[in-house]
């Protein structure tokens, strides 16, 4: 019998966590999603492997047996792949990154010219990710490197090196009430509609909304997206407003929506992540010694 491994990700993080909720913001999927990758997963095996209550999600027997042997097999497949996408690195002599919305802004370009002057015969091949991919493929294994915001969902099982922080400001649809303002303090946008990340981006989705800076306000939204394109035509069609850094002002301006600085709002940063199994990987450490030489003086 052949089992998707990501069906195994996906109990194993249920199994620890006690419930579906938190496992989906875990694993990045929805709540529905995540329902139905236990239920293939169960038909597969033929075994009941929770006990569903109200009170959350209790491993049965069969249950606790899985628990108990995934790990290891996850973490031979995970070995198995690293090593073969490292022997793919090695041959094309390619360093993939991972990244989203404008990666470490106008040092992103020096980075990479920094890492070819260090690694002659080497390429970078950056790859953008939707917000519902806070890691950028690195979690997954997908990248050997990336450039993101923090804090993002998994954070705690990568690598990652702070780079710089830049203030957040607000994206506002041009006709906003607020725009004409040259400062807006962030109590003065408490009640407005924001156009927010899906909830499965958890901490992402927080950070950008800034949950936890509102004094207990509840948050409103307007919309949900997960794409730079999607997020700027709602707020241009008046759906919301948004958090933003203060480069997408620079990297995202578009006719209908315009920018302004924010006060009683923390930073955002930008950091250089890795996985942990690659400290010693002298290419994908000399990517970081890059990123650690140019982004922060930026």
């Amino acid at each position: 019998m052949d089992v998707d491994t990501r069906l195994l990700r996906s109990f194993l993080a249920v199994a620890e966590e006690g419930s579906l909720t938190r496992a989906a913001e875990r694993v990045f999927v929805s709540q529905p999603a995540l329902t139905k990758q236990i239920r293939q997963l169960e038909t597969q095996l033929g075994v009941r492997l929770f006990e569903r209550s109200r009170a959350g999600m209790a491993l049965t027997g069969p249950g606790r047996e899985l628990a108990r042997r995934a790990p290891k097999v996850l973490a031979a497949w995970d070995d198995a792949l690293r090593t073969t996408r490292a022997a793919d690195r090695q041959a094309s002599r390619v360093l993939r990154v991972g990244f989203l919305a404008s990666a470490a802004n106008e040092a992103t370009q020096e980075i990479v010219a920094a890492f070819a002057r260090r690694r002659p015969g080497w390429r970078t091949e950056l790859r953008q990710a939707a917000w519902t991919n806070p890691s950028a493929g690195l979690a997954t294994g997908d990248v050997d490197a990336a450039l993101l915001r923090l804090p993002f969902q998994g954070q705690e099982a990568l690598r990652v090196e702070p780079l710089f922080s830049e203030p957040r400001w607000v994206a506002l649809p041009a006709a906003h009430p607020l725009a004409a303002r040259d400062t807006i303090a962030f109590r003065d946008l408490w009640d407005e509609p924001f156009v927010a990340a899906p909830q499965e981006t958890g901490a992402w989705r927080d950070h950008w909304l800034a949950a936890d800076e509102r004094e207990g306000h509840p948050v409103r939204v307007g919309a949900v997206t997960e794409q730079p394109d999607d997020w700027l035509n709602a707020i241009a069609n008046g759906y919301g407003i948004a958090l933003a850094p203060q480069s997408a002002a620079r990297f995202y301006a578009r006719p209908g929506v315009v920018y302004r600085p924010v006060t009683g709002v923390s930073p955002t940063q930008v950091g250089v992540a890795w996985a942990p199994a690659d400290d010693r990987n002298p290419v994908v450490q000399d990517f970081v010694r890059c990123c650690l030489d140019l982004a922060r003086p930026a």
